[in-house]
């Protein structure tokens, strides 16, 4: 029991540290979207603010799983 508790939260922390991946980078995404011309920048930020379950959705059904 104490195998599978420590092997579910090693699963809930690597998704959790890859859902913080991605958060940094749409973040860091949407503050380059300043740099682009103002006619872009609506398309910016629709990309760079993408939520993580869509993004993970989408992973998912292009990789086949």
């Amino acid at each position: 029991v104490k195998g599978i508790l420590l092997f579910t939260a090693a699963i809930l922390l690597c998704a959790c540290s890859e859902k913080a991946v991605y958060d940094n980078i749409q973040l860091n995404n949407r503050l380059q979207c300043d740099k682009v011309p103002l006619s872009e920048y609506d398309d910016c930020m629709s990309r760079a603010s993408k939520p993580y379950e869509d993004y993970e959705r989408e992973r998912q059904e292009a990789a086949g799983s």
